[in-house]
This record gives structure tokens, C-alpha cells and sequence, in this order.
């Protein structure tokens, strides 16, 4: 019998990640009608051993485990490379399946034609040699790659989705302005971290439409580079609750003293708090004597009155989580966010599979509005960490929107693919 190789696989089996394999706990492939891959173009930073667009990029290339088997329903078109630093996998990557490298966005998204052939476009505007500012974000292209994209989608008269990894800017203003510049050109829009649909320990969730007392997160490394993961997630549970998401009145980074008076002064439930430590690894330092010039605390109330709080503490912990405690309840529960390593940070594939799903169905899985919203706290809480802890209103960030109840891993979104 003749061995299939893998894409002739895909097109036997339309191998959209419907089920989950029992053992790696990574999309597999799933009966249902026969769907040509769709054809996308990546718009990439860089591309090294465990950077983002080897972990997307690979996943496509290379399956979901990046060891040759089935993988998304995608085939990549095409690549814009911005940079190749020593231990680059761009070239040898693309010769080995075979995809042109082009030295323009517009030429990766054309495919080198006078069209938009492809069906989406993944823009992946992290790692690489970028400047930092005074607020310490990185200064990702991000609204570059996106301006170029959305340029030339209007020169050639096409639109098709594109998906923007982690939040987008990172700067405000130009996180606005991608956010408005696909409105305007009915771009259909996604963006975001991987954790919300990674693996959580306990896998946990909550109801839509609930009442949320109380909620506080606990994120570690970077406050650029982790808080939008840390928020991220955050926002993926306090979306939930009664009323959909409102926006955000005003935000205050606070640090030193200041963090610990909010729990003794009875603002944060000292509880709640607690539980959410308990759920992630951390030193066995007591928390109060733990000291780092990046511990803060991240504090925001909704235009609803639900207060925001989310404690960063590098160095302390070591993996993102959060307590949440419903009306009624008696005890909060609580979670963390994995980040597994093997198989090839199989989280990747989760956040792919979403994205996936919006190359197909040509809209948005789930809202970029919870992506413009975190961004654009982070922007506004590192603006105010650098005024030292001053509150700021936030008039800007009164982004409403209605969550979509969207499964994290290992949980199969249902309904691929249907109308």
C-alpha cells in the first residue's frame, strides 16, 4: 500500500483539529467532508528554534507536533522575513517545502502576482532586534507589517482575514489604528495570546452570564512581554460574566508598600488572593518579603464597578494564574495557564486551531475587541507606572463587546466548519 505523505493526507481527510489525541493532548484530524486547505501568507519577524513563528509557522508547515504528521487544513503560500539573525530557519525552512521568500509584504501577501491569492495572512511580530521605549515596550512592526498588509489588500482589491499574534501596537495609538484601519476596510480580525486556550490546572472555567464577586491574577516574567498574557487570560474569564464586557474607567500600576495596602485595606480580598497564589509555582519566600524592581500590581475597575487586580511578581512566581469567586460561592476557584514545552509548545497548535477555523470560515472566532482591550491596558498601566502609580482615567478604553464561549485546550471546539 503506498504510503500518503502529509499533504496528501490533509486533502483526504480535511484535517481541521476537531478531536484531541488522548495521549499529547494535541489537535488531530477528524471525519467529516473533504475541504481544500486554504492557502495563507505569513508576514513574520524573525524565524528561530522556539520563536513564534517557528511554533505557528512550523505547525503548518510540519503538522501539529512539527514531526511531518497531520496538521491544520493551511498551506503556506508565501513569506515576508523582516529579519535573519544567526540561527535563522526562514530559508532552509522554505526550501525544504518548497515556499518563496519575498523581500516585500506586498509581494509575500500577492504571492508575487497582481492578486491576493491567498485565503489569509498571519502576521507574527514577536522576537527580533527592536528598540524598547521609556515605558519598556518592545517595539514590534506590528503596525507596520499591518498597515502594508492592509495596503495592499486595498490597491488589489481583495480583503481575506488576518491574524495578528499576541496584542496589537504594542503602542496604544497604533493598536487603535489597527483596530481601525480593518474596520474601515472590513478586514476580518483576530489577535491575541496562546494561553487563554492552552491547558489549565485544574482545567477549569466559569459559566457564561455569571456574577463575579471577586477576581485577581498573578502573572510573572517581563511586565511588556508577560502582562498581555497575564491579561489576557484575565479577560478571558471576567468576559464571562453577566453583561458581556463593558470597558474599563481607569487603571493604576501600583508597587513596593502600596501593592499589600490594597489587600489590608480590604479592596482585594485577601482570600481571593491567596488562592490564586496557591495555584501557580512560587518561591517559598513569604510574599511580602520578596522584592523586584518589576513587581506590580496591575489595577483597573470596569465601568460596571468589577475591580480588576493582577500581580506581577517576576522572579516570585513563575506561571500566569487567577482566582475567581462567583456570587453564592463560598470558596474561589482557581487556575493556571500552562505553558508546556513538548510537543513543541503544543499550546501553539490550540491558538492555530482558532485561527485556523477563521481562514475557513472568514470570520473571527472570537472577538479582537479582548485583544484591543488588553493591549490597551497594558499600554495605560505602563504609562502609569512610569508616572509612579498614578490613577488614570481611561475614557479611551470603553470597548464593549460580547464574548463568544470559545473551549480552551484540551476540549475540541465543536461545530467546524457549519453554517
Amino acid at each position: 500500500m503506498k504510503r500518503l505523505d502529509r499533504r496528501q493526507a490533509l486533502g483526504l481527510l480535511g484535517a481541521t483539529s476537531l478531536g484531541v489525541a488522548t495521549q499529547v493532548n494535541l489537535p488531530t484530524a477528524f471525519a467529516k467532508p473533504i475541504t481544500k486547505p486554504k492557502s495563507v501568507a505569513a508576514v513574520i519577524t524573525w524565524y528561530t528554534k522556539g520563536s513564534h513563528s517557528d511554533v505557528i509557522l512550523g505547525k503548518v508547515l510540519e503538522g501539529w507536533k512539527q514531526d511531518g504528521g497531520l496538521g491544520p487544513n493551511l498551506k503556506l503560500a508565501s513569506i515576508y522575513v523582516d529579519q535573519f539573525p544567526a540561527g535563522d530557519l526562514a530559508r532552509s525552512m522554505a526550501a525544504k517545502h518548497d515556499v518563496p521568500i519575498f523581500d516585500t509584504i506586498e509581494g509575500a501577501v500577492t504571492v508575487g502576482s497582481r492578486s491576493i491569492p491567498v485565503d489569509g495572512v498571519l502576521s507574527v511580530g514577536e522576537h527580533g532586534d527592536y528598540p524598547t521605549n521609556s515605558k519598556g515596550q518592545k517595539l514590534y512592526p506590528r503596525r507596520r507589517f499591518f498597515a502594508e498588509i492592509a495596503d495592499t489588500f486595498e490597491k488589489h482589491g481583495r480583503v481575506v482575514p488576518v491574524f495578528n499574534d499576541k496584542n496589537l501596537g504594542p503602542v496604544w495609538k497604533d493598536a487603535l489604528w489597527m483596530y481601525d484601519r480593518a474596520k474601515q476596510l472590513s478586514i476580518p480580525l483576530m489577535a491575541g495570546s496562546s494561553l487563554p486556550v492552552s491547558f489549565r490546572k485544574p482545567n477549569v472555567s466559569i459559566p457564561m452570564n455569571c456574577d463575579i464577586e471577586s477576581v485577581v491574577g498573578i502573572g510573572y516574567s517581563g511586565l511588556d512581554v508577560y502582562g498581555i498574557h497575564t491579561l489576557e487570560v484575565f479577560q478571558a474569564f471576567v468576559e464571562r460574566r453577566r453583561g458581556g464586557e463593558v470597558g474599563v474607567d481607569w487603571v493604576e500600576c501600583l508597587t513596593g508598600d502600596a501593592m499589600w495596602k490594597e489587600i489590608d485595606e480590604g479592596r482585594i480580598d485577601a482570600n481571593v488572593f491567596q488562592t490564586a497564589l496557591d495555584a501557580v509555582p512560587h518561591s517559598t519566600k513569604a510574599v511580602r518579603d520578596y522584592t523586584d524592581d518589576q513587581a506590580s500590581l496591575f489595577q483597573f475597575q470596569y465601568k460596571d464597578g468589577l475591580l480588576g487586580s493582577v500581580f506581577m511578581l517576576p522572579g516570585y512566581a513563575s506561571s500566569c494564574g487567577l482566582a475567581v469567586k462567583l456570587k453564592g460561592q463560598s470558596q474561589p476557584v482557581a487556575t493556571l495557564f500552562e505553558e508546556r514545552p513538548d510537543p513543541h509548545y503544543p499550546h501553539f497548535a490550540f491558538l492555530l486551531q482558532a485561527v485556523e477555523q477563521m481562514f475557513h470560515t472568514g470570520q473571527p472566532t472570537y472577538p479582537v475587541e479582548r485583544t484591543l482591550l488588553t493591549g490597551g491596558l497594558l499600554d495605560r498601566l505602563l504609562t502609569s507606572r512610569q508616572q509612579d502609580g498614578k490613577r488614570l482615567n481611561t475614557p479611551e478604553l470603553a470597548i464593549a463587546y460580547t464574548p463568544v464561549d470559545y473551549p480552551n485546550a484540551p476540549n475540541p471546539p465543536l461545530g467546524y466548519f457549519t453554517k
